[in-house]
């Protein structure tokens, strides 16, 4: 595999001096063929230093027709056009340098782009067009790239199921996306096989593409049943949500209970409308399942629900989940009590110390605005490098939305933290700091403490810092 542009440059030397093409690059990668293109012309444009040396020792000849698949892949992609057009002529005896015309169709030179795509064109079948779509694909996103890719359309147009499936599998989110929409137009794969891709594949836009086709090729109830598992079980919130909001189409409203205590706020919002749409009332399934502070099979889920479609005077059923024994529960409680905009910061202060990361975090998150509330010496003991990690952030988090010195304070004495993280984002915060305007100009600890920061600052940033605080330099 070629990593970048030298390594296409070395590639191009060794094919200059007659290596064979397969033994050289990865012919199946797309990225070998364009850090090979760059290698042999962008280098000699925009990086002399990196000049290849077979330039010199061994220059491609004036008559090209001699020429074997090696050096002919060399003069493909030399930075002189004439070159360039002329080998793209001499390419239609090796089939493999295929790849490289496709490169030269988006060529900013017009007799060599227009010479590459009529041999594309005259080129491409089925079979080639698959084996190549990853790399026309790519070429596509330049300018001038636009061709191959219209000319890739139309080829696998005419593709089955069975030969479009390859690109279906390919690791290229693009190649899956062109993939499916092709299948899609052309009616290849039935809603089941759409929605198992619309569960199985990583990226969001196949998610939305697939699960949407799917639910839109139903005509009748029946063909719900091998469409809706798949959507409802799967992995990515977006399509779960599709399944979701499909249960009201199918007439199986009531399953729809089942979601609105999922992990996920798209799919609990989903759940919601369906079950509304059926006549119910989610606020008081929330409630109902909120009312035990000790259940230990309450979903996390449910209790940010609550917060979503309740009112404030829900806040009493949420605040008893804050000492509740799971970390999650406790978490979306404090998440809750922000939505509803019911934080009492005195209740939430010993939550600073939770052992759990996530329910310190979303903690400091609902104190932020009660921050210069906040006791400042209970916060800066929470930042000792003998506390967890999390409960240092989250109390760096409040002292460093306080402002002023404290703030300073509190970012100059965490560039001895052991965690590398905190430590950058304390040099961060010293670095942005500006004096408070009702805070005390002339302060001597504050030069002390912008001093101790000397290492973030330019020397004329630093007196103009110090100048603002009213310290002398």
């Amino acid at each position: 595999m070629l990593e970048d542009i030298e390594d296409g440059a070395a590639a191009a030397t060794r094919l200059a001096g007659g290596a064979p093409l397969q033994s050289t690059l990865d012919v199946a990668d797309p990225g070998d063929w364009l850090a090979l293109d760059a290698g042999v012309r962008e280098v000699a444009w925009h990086r002399p230093q990196f000049l290849p040396g077979w330039e010199h020792s061994a220059p491609l000849p004036a008559d090209l027709t001699q020429l074997g698949e090696s050096r002919l892949a060399v003069a493909l992609c030399h930075r002189d056009g004439r070159i360039r057009q002329e080998a793209v002529r001499q390419s239609v005896r090796y089939p493999g340098l295929l790849p490289l015309v496709v490169i030269r169709c988006a060529d900013w030179v017009g007799p060599v782009r227009e010479h590459a795509r009529q041999l594309l064109r005259e080129a491409l079948n089925v079979d080639s067009a698959l084996d190549l779509a990853p790399l026309i694909l790519r070429v596509g996103r330049r300018d001038r790239g636009a061709f191959g890719v219209e000319v890739l359309g139309q080829i696998l147009r005419q593709a089955s199921h069975g030969q479009l499936a390859v690109l279906f599998a390919d690791p290229d989110r693009i190649v899956r996306r062109f993939a499916y929409r092709l299948a899609i137009e052309g009616r290849l794969l039935r809603p089941a096989e759409l929605a198992r891709a619309a569960a199985r594949d990583q990226d969001t836009v196949v998610q939305d593409l697939c699960a949407t086709a799917a639910l839109t090729a139903l005509g009748d109830e029946d063909a719900y049943e091998d469409v809706l598992p798949p959507l409802l079980s799967a992995r990515n919130p977006r399509t779960r949500s599709a399944g979701v909001t499909a249960l009201r189409r199918a007439g199986r409203s009531e399953q729809a209970e089942l979601f609105l205590s999922d992990r996920s706020a798209l799919v609990r919002a989903c759940a919601r409308y369906v079950v509304r749409q059926q006549g119910g009332e989610p606020a008081a399934w929330y409630r109902e399942r909120c009312t035990a502070p000790g259940d230990p099979e309450l979903p996390p889920g449910a209790v940010i629900g609550l917060a979503e479609c309740g009112n404030r005077a829900d806040a009493g059923l949420l605040r008893p989940l804050l000492a509740h024994p799971a970390a999650g529960i406790r978490a979306r409680a404090v998440a809750g009590l922000r939505a509803l905009d019911c934080v009492d910061a005195k209740q939430m202060r010993p939550l600073l110390d939770d052992p759990a990361a996530g329910v310190v975090r979303e903690t400091a998150t609902a104190l932020l605005p009660s921050a210069k509330e906040l006791p400042a010496d209970w916060l800066w003991e929470r930042t000792s490098s003998e506390r967890p990690r999390h409960v240092r952030v989250g109390a760096f988090r409040l002292l460093d939305a306080r402002g002023g010195i404290v703030a300073l304070r509190a970012a100059v004495g965490l560039f001895e933290d052991p965690d590398i993280k905190l430590r950058t984002w304390a040099g961060q915060s010293v670095q942005r700091w500006h004096p408070s305007p009702d805070g005390r100009r002339g302060d001597a600890e504050v030069g002390e403490l912008l001093d101790r920061s000397r290492h973030l600052f330019s020397d004329h940033m630093l007196r103009r810092r110090k100048w603002e605080a009213g310290v002398d330099s």
